[in-house]
């Protein structure tokens, strides 16, 4: 059993630093008119600026320990990731506070990150690898799936795209940080804690997104019960945004793994050369 270093050589991690046009998200139902997709993604939304400021702070902590390509790896991690903080907060800013429980919401998110955060550097660290391969299996199939942003306003869909180009390019940032970090445990201990931390993370993780979708969704005027069921169709049936990549989520399991196993870029090639243009 042994966990081995496969970064592409070639693979530079870099901000990209775009404002999107996001006033159209203020309609409401900006995904196709579509009740259920919105509140899921407004919902996955809401997650992003503490949980990406936490993703920060846990390559930061190791930061000491890093050299030559990760190094400037995990510093291009850290300007993208506080470029998606940034405009997902301008994303949840347009959310009609009045109508949808917002505050709740974001509360519930701190309170979350506090837990993660008060656990210590390494559970960090650890739940940052493992949320880091929920969004790049998320971001793949966006990427495999484009239809799933018809009918959505530019500014909003061009903002997803360009999340999940980065998300993608930058997915094995902190997975190197934790090998380097861990250089000294045995390999099966390494595995041991990764596993351990997915069950968890896949478990709470997807419970929280479809329960703050469903608060979302109660302001439409669901049932609570109506609400749940609804969400939890559209995450695990049609369209499957948690079900779609269950290959890649799997090979997490896998002795040995690497995130750059699966070496996808070829798929979001049209869309790195979009966004680099647009910051050219």
């Amino acid at each position: 059993m042994t966990d081995t270093k496969t970064t592409p050589t070639d693979l530079d991690v870099k901000p990209r630093d775009i404002s999107f046009a996001l006033e159209d998200a203020r309609k409401g139902h900006w995904l196709g008119g579509d009740p259920v997709g919105t509140a899921v993604f407004n919902a996955l939304s809401l997650t992003f600026p503490d949980g990406e400021r936490l993703f920060m702070d846990a390559v930061k902590n190791y930061r000491h320990l890093l050299s030559g390509k990760l190094l400037d790896d995990a510093k291009g991690f850290i300007a993208q990731e506080a470029i998606h903080s940034r405009e997902h907060h301008q994303l949840n800013s347009l959310i009609d506070r009045d109508r949808y429980p917002v505050a709740e919401i974001e509360d519930m998110v701190r309170q979350r990150v506090k837990f993660a955060r008060e656990r210590g550097k390494m559970a960090m660290l650890v739940s940052t690898i493992a949320l880091e391969h929920f969004t790049a299996m998320m971001a793949e199939m966006h990427a495999r799936h484009r239809d799933l942003f018809d009918d959505t306003p530019p500014g909003v869909e061009q903002l997803w795209r360009w999340h999940a180009m980065e998300e993608t390019e930058h997915k094995a940032v902190a997975y190197d940080v934790f090998l380097q970090a861990t250089k000294d445990w045995s390999p099966l201990k390494r595995y041991m804690v990764r596993c351990r931390a997915m069950v968890f993370v896949t478990i709470m993780f997807t419970r929280n997104i479809s329960r703050y979708a469903a608060r979302l969704l109660e302001a439409d005027g669901y049932t609570p019960e109506a609400a749940l069921k609804a969400v939890k169709r559209f995450v695990w049936g049609d369209p499957g945004i948690f079900r779609r990549g269950w290959k890649t989520y799997f090979a997490w399991y896998r002795p040995g793994f690497h995130p750059w196993d699966q070496d996808d870029r070829e798929a979001f090639a049209d869309w790195k050369a979009e966004f680099d243009a647009a910051v050219a």
